[in-house]
């Protein structure tokens, strides 16, 4: 095994990574990543959907490659899986047919070990991680917090230099993460783990701040880094620590400020009209915009406070507020939205005064819906394909992107009868004053 006394476990150098398109043309993921991660820490990699945390992740598991720049382990090239390297998935990826002992045990397949030797470290990851008991029952036995256990164990039964979690808590309701989260932290604190370093893939913030020695922070659209923030708060950590909120707090400002940038940039290298945007539902934005006009928030907010209020993580609060800001409806500052004179009348107008200045922020603020509006206007008929303005985006974003933000165009035009669309067709058409309510 490499010496990893003298070498960081982990050692990557201006990683970057793209796939192909369909056309051929290189879509980037990864863009000049470069960190280290020492002995016995835990290193947090945080971000939302689409800044390529799990892609980094498999690429430090050795098993796929980055399109340039070089990853080291404990000083040796990485060039595939290699010993000492476990990982711990989101999904609990147990084969049904095998037992809680039989599951654990494939880790140590690739080890060659003699029999005694694989039997006392089997039943001793059992037992570390809570399952004692249960070695002779099958997944369909088991809940999921159960389940993930069994995950963790195989992955700690080979005695790993480098452990990869890929955001192992989040397919497991609040309660069963917080205890297994809770019983990790306890193992590594007291020392009964394994001698070995963490990464861990997330994009819980609070679960971040309660793990981890330093957090980075990925942008996305490609994946790179734009902050690393050191943790130094003793374990066993709480949220009710101002310290521990103050963490908290500086993160929600930095992916803030990070949301509001790279808008900006989008809009000005391709024009605002190809500004891809998140496909948030206006149920959800008259929710989010009626707690916010109410009591306690009064229209102004902490992102944090909010996530909280509303159990919300970054994947599911950040579009919300993104397209609020993008329509006007709410400004975000360091780490704070507000809504603005036009938001706090949106959440006390009826149905069809909300409608009316939803309209009118389509049309004032988003060009795209403006320009869809437009073209229809010009025709004959007022029809137009979609393939005519999912075209046109698809010059500046990927196909997926681009069905995603003329989606969300559609699905607000609807609400705010501004247009039509008929998905059997797929085609946009201007609907008929006679459709209109008087």
């Amino acid at each position: 095994m490499p010496n990893n006394k003298i070498f960081p476990v982990l050692e990557m150098k201006n990683i970057c990574k793209g796939f192909a398109k369909p056309s051929g043309e290189a879509l980037p993921v990864l863009s000049d990543i470069s960190l280290t991660l020492q002995k016995g820490e835990i290193l947090g990699l945080l971000g939302r959907s689409g800044s390529g945390k799990s892609t980094f992740l498999r690429i430090t598991a050795g098993l796929i490659s980055a399109s340039s720049g070089e990853v080291r382990y404990c000083g040796k090239l990485l060039n595939g899986p290699e010993e000492g390297i476990s990982v711990v998935f989101q999904t609990f990826a147990l084969f049904p047919w095998l037992t809680v002992y039989e599951n654990v045990q494939l880790g140590l397949d690739s080890l060659h070990l003699g029999t005694s030797e694989v039997h006392e470290r089997v039943m001793s990851a059992i037992d570390l991680i809570g399952l004692d008991g249960f070695q002779s029952a099958y997944p369909r036995e088991l809940s999921g917090g159960m389940r993930q256990r069994v995950g963790l164990a195989r992955a700690l039964v080979i005695h790993p230099t480098l452990l990869l979690m890929d955001e192992p808590f989040s397919a497991l309701d609040v309660l069963t993460a917080e205890i297994l989260r809770s019983d990790l932290m306890d193992l590594w604190t007291g020392h009964q783990l394994p001698p070995m370093s963490v990464l861990l893939v997330t994009h819980n913030i609070e679960e971040a701040v309660l793990m981890c020695d330093r957090i980075i922070i990925l942008s996305s659209n490609p994946g790179r880094i734009t902050a690393e923030i050191p943790v130094r708060l003793p374990h066993p950590r709480s949220r009710m620590d101002t310290r521990f909120q103050d963490v908290v707090d500086e993160i929600y400002s930095i992916l803030t400020s990070r949301t509001t940038e790279l808008i900006h940039a989008q809009i000005q290298t391709h024009g605002e009209r190809v500004e891809p945007l998140p496909g948030v539902s206006t149920n959800l934005i008259e929710g989010f915009v009626e707690t916010l006009a109410n009591s306690p928030y009064n229209g102004k907010a902490e992102l944090s406070e909010l996530a909280n209020e509303l159990t919300l993580e970054i994947d599911d609060l950040f579009p919300i507020a993104e397209t609020l800001y993008i329509l006007k409806f709410a400004d975000l500052r360091e780490g704070e939205i507000k809504l603005t004179e036009n938001g706090l009348l949106f959440a006390k107008g009826g149905t069809e005064e909300r409608k009316k200045l939803f309209k009118y922020h389509l049309l004032e603020y988003l060009p795209l819906a403006s320009h869809i509006k437009h073209v229809l206007d010009e025709r004959e008929d007022h029809r137009a394909p979609r393939i005519r303005f999912q075209s046109e985006l698809e010059d500046y974003m990927t196909q997926g992107r681009a069905e995603r933000t003329l989606n969300a165009v559609i699905a607000w035009a609807r609400y705010a009868e501004l247009f039509s669309y008929d998905d059997n067709s797929r085609t946009f058409s201007i609907i008929p004053v006679s459709a209109h309510k008087a």
